[in-house]
Order: C-alpha cells, then structure tokens, then sequence
C-alpha cells in the first residue's frame, strides 16, 4: 500500500507492506537508522519517536496506521552540525555512554519539554519511564534535563532515582 506522511519537515510518498512496523519504515525505506530496535515489543523504548506530537514506540505500530501523519525521529532532532539544545545537555552532563538508548531518551524529553516546559524531576522520571538505559543509572540523564530546563538546583531531588 502507498502512504504518505511528513518525516522530519519532509513529505514521502512511499509503498509499503501492510505488516511493516514503523520501526522498520523508517530503517529500512527511508534509511533513518538513528532510530533503534532494542526489544520489539514497545518495553524498552529505543523505538521511541514523535508521532503527531506524543512519543511512540515505533515498533507498536504499523507503518500503514501513520499515513498522513507527521513524525519526529533523532535524525530531525539537530540542525547542520550542531546539536539540539536537548543533545548538548545530554553531552554535557554525561548523560550518554553506550548511546543505545539515547535517540529514544531525546523524543521522550522532547515530548515532555514541549507540554512542561519546568518539569519536576518526578516528571522527568514519569516521562522516561519506558526507556530503558543499562549504562548510565538514569541519574544523568535526569540532571540533563533538569539544567535544560534551569532548575540545576533540583539535582539534590536525584538522591533516590
């Protein structure tokens, strides 16, 4: 079936089987790798992209469900060389190691930063609750998000994450 739907600020028209997932739309026929297959099962969150404005995991749903639709992935995220205001607070609070996960942590923060835009960090706990991270203990990317958004000083509420 042909589909069209608006990936990172540009339109595709495109054919796709009626079983494949979005995940698998976007690797594999748009070549926008930077979206990553961990459980496939919509567990682990590092499918995660913006679907019409709210974080999804992109392996739950079918690429046939999204024409029409406008999608956000980790490719969409920075513009030319530089980082995303999101990214660079990620790199400098060493909030990435093996980087797995990072491109699902971005679309959830982003998503949470677009409603919130001074979330509390139970908020931030709340918001990334699906992505699953074994390298970095979440703390950092919690104190990420809380100097993006200002409130470094809520770093003293990371004592139980």
């Amino acid at each position: 079936m042909k589909i069209k739907l608006t990936v990172n600020g540009l339109v595709y028209e495109h054919e796709t089987a009626e079983h494949t997932t979005l995940l698998r739309f976007l690797r594999e026929d748009l070549g926008l790798t930077g979206t990553k297959e961990g459980c496939g099962m919509g567990e682990c969150g590092a499918c995660t992209v913006i679907l019409n404005g709210h974080a999804v995991n992109s392996c739950m749903v079918l690429a046939a469900e999204v024409d029409g639709a406008v999608i956000n992935t980790i490719e969409g995220e920075s513009t030319g060389p530089s980082l995303s205001d999101i990214q660079k607070a990620f790199e400098a609070n060493h909030a990435v190691q093996c980087g797995f996960c990072t491109p699902g942590m971005v679309m959830s923060v982003k998503e949470l930063l677009a409603g919130n835009k001074q979330p509390s960090v139970e908020e931030v706990k709340d918001a990334i609750e699906g992505n699953f991270c074994r390298c970095t203990g979440y703390t950092q990317i919690i104190e990420a998000v809380m100097d993006l958004t200002g409130r470094p000083g809520a770093k003293g509420e990371l004592e139980h994450v």
